[in-house]
């Protein structure tokens, strides 16, 4: 069964320590704002400190000109964090020195990079940059002195945190229109790849709504892009060619160049009042690995040749999932009475719903239909 699961199931992920950009060795099948001063710009109500701004797009200005406004208010992250020392996972060592290793830690050290979004400090990046840091770093350009930082919220499922410097008068980002970006338009990002501190890059939006899993965590609508991201690249800025931020730099693809993935900013605004606040985020949570249904998985599972569904990887012990009964190889086609046609739908169905929620999910369990009743959970 394992055997099976594994053949069936093709994604492959790579992460560098924390700081660096997340790295996907295969694709899981499974306000406009303008310059500060500009007149089309508004003040969130909520939050005077960043501005957000009418749809209406800004003037095209040359990538010299976004970066020398624009790099002043991306920052390179530096943190430190307590790792098990890789002895501990030795036999050898184990047998010979496992009372004096029991404990044993070390300090690692790891880089990322974010950007200012109000002149009192607030910085936004990856939630994996600073995932398990005991203590953040920020360097600010143009300021000899590194910040101590702290964190704000964070929401582990989209990748975004919050950290904050103290301080005022800092230059900041303004935030852009994902959702009015067109595929081929022009992009550029910033950031410090492999510790090269405001390094520029350049490219078009490659595609939208891009899903792709790392590790237990599934993004849904990644922007793709050609503009090189690597390593230390992660929680940058994406920027258009009105130097508004259209994305954070998340992930790139291992299997080839010039594939990287951002996090659309109006995905972030969507939660970023939470975050400001601390508020803690929670979603439904069903506790499945998945993946689309394809024609090796129709073969081998006997299933009629034009199933479509998502196919359980695994489930999580104690999850909503494991408590009502669903096993690997189940494909899951409904859910409450939406259909499920791939594993996104299923994580779309899934993130519509409220913690707490009762729905009926209908399934194939070798070949024969089955309906089990599930209470989603929030994640844990």
């Amino acid at each position: 069964m394992k055997k099976m699961i594994a053949a069936l199931v093709s994604v492959s992920i790579i992460a560098f320590c924390l700081g660096g950009v997340f790295a996907a060795d295969s694709i899981d099948i499974i306000k406009t704002a303008l310059w500060p001063g500009s007149e089309s710009a508004i003040v969130n109500e909520n939050n005077p400190a960043y501005t957000v701004a009418s749809s209406e797009p800004g003037q095209l200005i040359s990538v010299a000109d976004i970066v020398e406004q624009a790099g002043p208010a991306v920052v390179n992250i530096g943190i430190t964090c307590r790792v098990n020392n890789p002895l501990l996972n030795d036999p050898f060592y184990r047998q010979f020195f496992g009372g004096n290793l029991r404990n044993s830690t070390q300090v690692q050290e790891a880089i990322g990079s974010g950007f200012i979004i109000s002149s009192d400090g607030y910085i936004i990046t990856n939630q994996h940059v600073i995932d398990g840091a005991e203590t953040i770093t920020v360097t600010v350009p143009d300021h000899e002195d590194q910040y101590d930082a702290y964190l704000v919220g964070e929401d582990y499922d989209l990748d975004l945190a919050i950290i904050k410097i103290s301080g005022t008068n800092y230059p900041t980002l303004p935030l852009g229109d994902s959702e009015q970006m067109r595929v081929g338009e022009a992009v550029m990002a910033i950031g410090q790849p492999y510790g090269l501190d405001h390094t520029v890059t350049t490219g078009v939006v490659s595609a939208k709504e891009r899903p792709i899993s790392i590790e237990d965590r599934s993004y849904t609508n990644l922007i793709q892009t050609d503009a090189a991201i690597n390593p230390g690249n992660s929680g940058g800025p994406l920027l258009n060619m009105q130097g508004q931020v259209i994305g954070i730099n998340t992930a790139i693809s291992t299997e080839a160049q010039g594939i990287g993935f951002a996090i659309p900013i109006d995905t972030v605004t969507e939660v970023l009042d939470d975050l400001l606040a601390g508020s803690k985020i929670e979603r439904a949570f069903l506790g499945v690995s998945m993946t689309d249904v394809n024609e090796e998985a129709i073969q081998q599972l006997n299933l009629p040749h034009n199933t479509t569904g998502a196919l359980v990887a695994d489930v999580i012990d104690g999850s909503p999932a494991d408590k009502a009964g669903l096993l690997p190889m189940d494909v899951i086609i409904s859910l409450a009475d939406i259909r499920i046609a791939s594993a996104s739908d299923l994580q779309e169905a899934v993130q519509s719903k409220d913690v707490g929620d009762k729905v009926r999910l209908v399934l194939l369990r070798q070949g024969e239909k089955v309906e089990l009743n599930v209470q989603l959970q929030a994640k844990q």
